[in-house]
């Protein structure tokens, strides 16, 4: 079938047509659809028998352009292609952490998935002040899983090398280089920014150590190929509810720094902590969520460092340090410094990788609804500036973090200043 965008009406023909879907539905003579997507780049439809509507499937199709940008601006349609790749291995390697798969079809750009209807995109609820007790495990269990089992720690330079040469992934790569890590902090047309606050946009673009720490990041981000990484994993790319998590949207895989990922969430609960400055007027109740999300930052990096660490022992099975490399007198010691170094250039690399995502929410093409949806301006600033210095002494100070407590202590220290203003 030659390539056409799908509409409500054209996409239930072609999932009545599609046998991988005949076990999903009991009766397609009912089916109807609605387009739900609000990303930036993807339709997305939900199509349920509306004769038993638990009967439902998920189908995303990658437009020929960027949708937040306008049909001006090409973008390749492959990124269906890694998307479909990454859920399948998810799957494989983290079961029930990701929505299952049911079809893939290359020409039309097409990707058909489990419906989560019990589920949520964790960002709305989290502005409601929602709590997910469940959520730190599940996704430090994801993350230590998928970044420690496709690195050279577990996999041979060769399997490693040929998973990597599937997921080469320069058109969305090339959207994260500018839009996270150049375009923000320089005069570009698609910025844009609340007005309360040029005085502090103005600032970090000028600012030259700032500029060039994000320099280096941004080339670690370019060069370095440590694992297969989400590279879009913020609170809009995870859907739960109180008893399960699941990953979504990992159109932008590639292998990339292991601490993107890590740090793309931490930055986004920053995202979060700071928008409460707005959507949560008692100081009670904000203190009180504010709370929760260092708690859970918190756990969610102790639990993944504990998790790949522990991983990592069971199974030394790569060819960077294999096992024979430690058996000498003093092995067993010297391959849990090793371990641990790597573990802290890892928190140190979540720092600063996760606070250019935020920073260049601040001043960017895309915001975040957590702070977007602040109405009154001067309120909005008042997150914004918060979110601003986090991010910004998380990259400028991370060399010296030697544990999660000196990030959160930063959140901790600009709470305190703005509780005094």
């Amino acid at each position: 079938m030659t390539y056409h965008a799908l509409d409500e009406k054209t996409i239930l023909e072609d999932v009545r047509n599609r046998s991988t879907l005949k076990s999903v539905f009991s009766d397609t003579s009912a089916l109807t659809a609605e387009e739900v997507g609000d990303g930036n780049l993807n339709l997305v439809f939900i199509v349920r028998n509306a004769k038993n509507p638990a009967e439902a499937v998920v189908m995303k199709q990658a437009l020929p352009y960027l949708r937040v940008a306008g049909d001006s601006w090409a973008l390749t349609r492959e990124r269906v292609r890694y998307e479909a790749q990454a859920l399948r291995l998810y799957n494989e390697l983290t079961p029930g952490l990701a929505p299952h798969v049911y079809d893939y079809d290359e020409e039309m750009s097409l990707l058909a998935m489990e419906y989560l209807g019990s589920h949520e995109v964790m960002r709305r609820p989290m502005v409601a002040r929602k709590r997910f007790p469940k959520f730190a495990d599940h996704l430090s269990t994801f993350l230590a899983n998928i970044l420690f089992k496709t690195s050279d720690l577990y996999l041979t330079g060769l399997a490693k090398k040929t998973m990597q040469a599937t997921f080469i992934n320069p058109h969305l790569g090339k959207i994260q280089e500018d839009f996270v890590f150049t375009n923000p902090y320089m005069t570009s047309s698609e910025n844009k920014w609340n007005p309360e606050i040029d005085a502090e946009v103005q600032a970090v673009r000028g600012n030259a150590p700032l500029k060039l720490e994000i320099a280096d990041l941004k080339a670690k981000f370019m060069t370095e190929t440590q694992a297969l990484i989400h590279s879009d994993l913020h609170t809009g790319s995870i859907m739960v509810n109180e008893r399960d998590t699941r990953v979504i949207d990992p159109e932008f895989s590639f292998f990339g720094p292991m601490g993107y990922d890590i740090g793309a969430v931490l930055s986004n609960f920053v995202l979060n902590f700071a928008s409460h400055y707005a959507h949560t007027p008692d100081r009670v109740e904000r203190e009180s969520y504010q709370s929760y999300l260092i708690e859970t930052m918190r756990d969610l990096w102790t639990q993944f460092a504990a998790k790949f660490d522990a991983l990592w022992v069971a199974n030394n099975t790569g060819e960077l340090v294999p096992n024979a490399y430690w058996d000498f007198p003093g092995g067993d010691q010297a391959f849990a410094e090793y371990r641990r170094r790597y573990i802290h250039t890892l928190l140190q690399d979540t720092a600063g990788l996760g606070a250019c995502e935020s920073l260049r929410r601040m001043m960017g093409i895309v915001s975040v609804w957590d702070i977007t949806s602040i109405t009154d301006n001067r309120l909005r600033a008042v997150s914004e500036r918060f979110n601003i210095r986090v991010s910004t002494r998380w990259i400028m100070e991370r060399k010296r973090f030697n544990s999660i407590e000196d990030m959160l202590g930063i959140m901790q220290e600009e709470a305190a200043y703005v509780a005094l203003r």
